[in-house]
């Protein structure tokens, strides 16, 4: 397969020219012959690597209490990500001490889904646990999902509500409507879980070290000072998931730790719930790697505001969203467009800057996506 005619993003810059796709290998070529896309007039550009999003969810439950299958729910939220430009989604999964969506159990079920599916996807499809610290009782089932290399990456949150967890009260409420629980019977739980505070710096040293003996990275979320981040660093822990304050991702970045923020917030103009501007990080060097968090299209989008809105070029701007988060996932075989890199390309038209919009999409050298098929020839 040859792609002609495009501005091709190589060396940190949008070149002119073609690209060979080796499609039984799956890999760019020196060169090719055999069908063709013409891609003039349009960016050729290193797939989206989102290494948190969490949008599936809303497709498995769409309405507090209205489920859906998880294989269905997955494969239209792949195609969601493949139209989006995504062409490797770590789907955030919650394994929470809470029942119901964000349970063990849900947590199981999504592992198999993806294990089971894989080859249907359009994505390179990957699951990114996302472990509540306070769920001890789950320690021995993820210790053996990360030993077994079932999980992709690893990140510890803590969403125990507290007293002074802001606004308490409506958090309460909607974790109540996610779990399938009363007020009162998820306060209690609460207060128990509370009582074992001491028992959960143990259970993260441990998962830790098992994910670093596999190989797997560890990423720490919303950490609230720097103190915390070099607590987790000092577990190997080197990627910071919405700091919630800059001293905090100043502190990952004098260390070299990468910044995951949210795509959403670029293209938003800031953060929904008043937490530090994405694109303002960025400007100061305080950010990393973009992720769409809970919205597939934001990643490419959020790349085309940055350039737009003066704060890095584009060529700049696409390495938050495709070579930073490959590297940060350890998957070095993508994330640029060089000769024997996995073909993971993405063709955008940009005539309109602030509304790009995926015209195709090749997963490891095979055609996923396309939007307009007079471009194949």
């Amino acid at each position: 397969m040859r792609i002609v005619g495009g501005q091709v993003l190589q060396d940190g810059a949008l070149i002119e020219g073609d690209l060979a796709v080796d499609e039984d290998s799956g890999l760019i070529a020196a060169d090719g012959h055999g069908r063709v896309i013409d891609a003039r007039g349009l960016h050729v550009l290193p797939g989206i690597v989102d290494i948190h999003g969490d949008a599936f969810e809303r497709q498995i439950m769409p309405r507090p209490g209205v489920g859906f299958p998880i294989d269905v729910a997955l494969k239209d939220s792949d195609r969601q990500c493949i139209g989006n430009g995504i062409t490797t989604v770590f789907h955030g999964v919650t394994c929470s001490w809470e029942p119901g969506l964000r349970g063990i159990d849900n947590a199981r079920t999504i592992l198999e889904t993806i294990e089971a599916n894989q080859a249907s996807f359009a994505a390179d499809t990957r699951f990114h646990l996302r472990h509540e610290t306070y769920n001890l009782e789950a320690e021995q089932e993820v210790t053996r999902w990360v030993a077994d290399g079932r999980v992709g990456m690893l990140a510890f949150n803590d969403h125990l509500p507290g007293p002074d967890t802001p606004p308490r009260a409506r958090k309460v409420v909607q974790m109540a409507e996610r779990a399938g629980l009363s007020e009162n019977e998820l306060n209690n739980l609460v207060t128990r879980l509370q009582g074992l505070a001491n028992e959960v710096p143990g259970a993260i040293a441990r998962l830790a070290a098992a994910a670093d003996k596999a190989g797997t990275p560890t990423l720490s979320h919303d950490d609230m000072s720097p103190e915390q981040r070099r607590w987790f660093r000092d577990l190997n822990c080197r990627v910071a998931e919405f700091p919630t304050t800059v001293e905090t991702a100043q502190d990952a970045v004098d260390a070299g730790d990468d910044i995951v923020l949210g795509a959403p917030n670029v293209v938003r103009g800031g953060s929904h719930i008043g937490w530090i501007g994405a694109a303002e990080m960025i400007a100061q060097g305080r950010c990393t790697i973009l992720a769409s968090d809970y919205y597939y299209p934001a990643p490419l989008l959020a790349a085309y505001r940055l350039a737009a809105d003066g704060i890095v070029t584009l060529p700049q701007a696409w390495t938050y969203v495709s070579e930073r988060p490959a590297r940060a996932a350890r998957l070095a075989d993508r994330g640029v467009l060089e000769q024997g890199r996995r073909a993971d390309i993405v063709l955008v038209d940009a005539t309109d800057s602030r509304r790009p919009q995926v015209v195709a999409a090749i997963c490891a050298g095979q055609l996923a996506y396309v939007a307009a098929p007079n471009r194949l020839q």
